[in-house]
C-alpha cells in the first residue's frame, strides 16, 4: 500500500510530510518522530496549611498518568495567614499554572479561589470530594483542623519507635530481639531490603532485615522467630546485575568481580528461592516494583497474617 497525501502528526511543533513510501518504513518514521515529541512543561502550585506531603503525593500520582509532561512544582507549606497567602499568590501570578490546595480555613480558601478565578487559573481543593463523602456518610461536621494527621499522638510516637527499631536492626543487626519485629525481610544484596524497611517504619511497622549469602548459614535466631512475618525478596538476575554494576560505579570500582557476575548472581538468586521454599516464606519479586509497591505488598501479607 502506498500513501501520497500530506499528513500531520498530532504532536506539538512537529510536522511531517508523507510522500510515496513503503508502508512499513512510513510507520517506522512516524514512530521515530513521535518519540521526539517535546515534553509539555507546566507550572504546578501546591498550597497547603500543613506539611504539604498529601498534596505532593497527589500531585505526583496525577502527573504520572500522563506521558510527555514535565511539571515544574512549586510547593508552599504552612500557609495559615492572609499575609502568607498573598506572598504565594504573587508568585503564582508570576508563573501561572494549575493550583492544587489543601486548606481548612474557609476565609483563606475563598481568597485563593477568588484570586485564581480572576487570573483564570484552575484551582482544585483536592481533598474536598473525600471530605464531602465522609461528612455525608458519617453525619458529622469537619473540624477544619490543619495538619490533623501530623498530631503528636500515640500513632506518631509508634512510628518514631518503629523507625528507631528498624534502624537498629538493619542488615542483620540485633538478631537477639528479632521477635519484637512485625516484619523481617530476607534477600540477597541489593534487593531493596533497607529502603523498604524504612518505608514500612514510617507506616508504624517495626521491620528488620537480613542479607543472604550463598553457603553462609542463617543465624540461629531465625529458628526462634515466632511472632514476625518473614518475607523473602527476589529479583531477576539480569536486573540485579545492572543494579550492582551501578552500585560499583558509584563507588568508583571498575574491576570485574563476582558481585556483578551474571552466573554468580543466578546462583545467589536460585539459592535464595530454594531457601524461601524450604522455609515456607512468602516471596515478593521486586524486579518491576518501586519501594512503595514492595512495601504495599508486604503490608498486604502482614495484615492477612493478622486476620
Amino acid at each position: 500500500m502506498r500513501c501520497s497525501k500530506l499528513a500531520w502528526l498530532l504532536a506539538p511543533k512537529i510536522r511531517i510530510e508523507l510522500y510515496p513510501l513503503h508502508t512499513d518504513f512510513l510507520w517506522l518514521e512516524l514512530l521515530r518522530l513521535v518519540d521526539q515529541r517535546p515534553e509539555i512543561v507546566f507550572h504546578l502550585h501546591l498550597i497547603s496549611d500543613a506539611t504539604g506531603e498529601t498534596l505532593n503525593t497527589i500531585g505526583k500520582a496525577a502527573c504520572a498518568q500522563f506521558d510527555m509532561i514535565q511539571p515544574e512544582v512549586h510547593p508552599y507549606a504552612l500557609v495559615r495567614s492572609h499575609k502568607q497567602l498573598d506572598r504565594v499568590l504573587k508568585e503564582i501570578e508570576t508563573v501561572p499554572g494549575v493550583v492544587f490546595f489543601t486548606m481548612m480555613n474557609d476565609d483563606l480558601r475563598h481568597t485563593l479561589e477568588e484570586r485564581c478565578r480572576e487570573m483564570q487559573m484552575p484551582c482544585i481543593a483536592v481533598l474536598d470530594p473525600a471530605l464531602t463523602v465522609l461528612r455525608n456518610y458519617l453525619g458529622v461536621e469537619l473540624t477544619h483542623k490543619p495538619g490533623g494527621q501530623h498530631e503528636l499522638d500515640a500513632e506518631y510516637f509508634e512510628r518514631i519507635e518503629a523507625l528507631t527499631y528498624t534502624m537498629a536492626h538493619d542488615d542483620g543487626q540485633g538478631a537477639a530481639d528479632w521477635n519484637d519485629a512485625d516484619v523481617v525481610l530476607v534477600g540477597v544484596s541489593r534487593t531493596s531490603k533497607t529502603p523498604t524497611c524504612i518505608y514500612l517504619a514510617n507506616r508504624g511497622i517495626k521491620a528488620a532485615n537480613m542479607p543472604l549469602v550463598p553457603n553462609v548459614p542463617l543465624p540461629p535466631e531465625f529458628d526462634e522467630i515466632e511472632r514476625p512475618l518473614v518475607v523473602g525478596l527476589t529479583v531477576s538476575p539480569n536486573r540485579l546485575v545492572q543494579i550492582r554494576r551501578n552500585r560499583l560505579l558509584s563507588l568508583n570500582e571498575e574491576k570485574e568481580t563476582d558481585y556483578a557476575n551474571l552466573e554468580r548472581v543466578r546462583e545467589e538468586t536460585a539459592f535464595a528461592r530454594k531457601l524461601y521454599s524450604q522455609r515456607g516464606w512468602p516471596v515478593i519479586d521486586v524486579t518491576r516494583r518501586s519501594i512503595e509497591e514492595t512495601a504495599a505488598a508486604v503490608l498486604n501479607l502482614y495484615h492477612r497474617q493478622l486476620t
